[in-house]
C-alpha cells in the first residue's frame, strides 16, 4: 500500500472493525425464556443505554462472545513482532526428517 510498516496493522484493524460494524440484515430469531428478575434487569439496562431490549441483548451477547473467543481468534503484535511473524510465514518451508518419517508411516487402525 505504500504506507509505513507500523501503520499497516493499524489500518488493517480499522478496516476490519469498520466492516464488522456495518449493518447486517437481521433475519434470524432467538427465543429466550428468562426469570422475571432478569427480564426487569435487562429492560432497565436497555432503557438506561437508550437501546431497545433486542439491541441491548444482542450487543451484550456479542461483547461477551467476542471476549470469550478473543484468544482463539485474534492476536495483537507490535510492529516489530509483526515483521518477525510475517518473515517467518514468508520463509520457505524446511524439511524435518522426523516429521517426514512420521507421515510416511501407515495410520494406526
Amino acid at each position: 500500500m505504500g504506507l509505513p510498516e507500523e501503520v499497516e496493522p493499524l489500518l488493517c484493524t480499522h478496516m476490519w472493525r469498520t466492516l464488522r460494524e456495518m449493518p447486517e440484515s437481521k433475519t434470524n430469531r432467538v427465543h429466550l425464556r428468562v426469570a422475571a428478575g432478569d427480564d426487569d434487569l435487562f429492560r432497565s439496562a436497555a432503557a438506561a443505554a437508550h437501546e431497545s431490549l433486542s439491541e441491548f441483548l444482542v450487543e451484550s451477547g456479542r461483547e461477551r462472545a467476542e471476549r470469550l473467543l478473543a484468544d482463539r481468534t485474534r492476536f495483537v503484535l507490535s510492529p516489530t513482532e509483526w515483521r518477525k511473524f510475517t518473515a517467518a510465514l514468508d520463509r520457505p518451508a524446511r524439511e524435518i526428517p522426523e516429521l517426514v518419517e512420521l507421515f510416511r508411516r501407515p495410520r494406526p487402525e
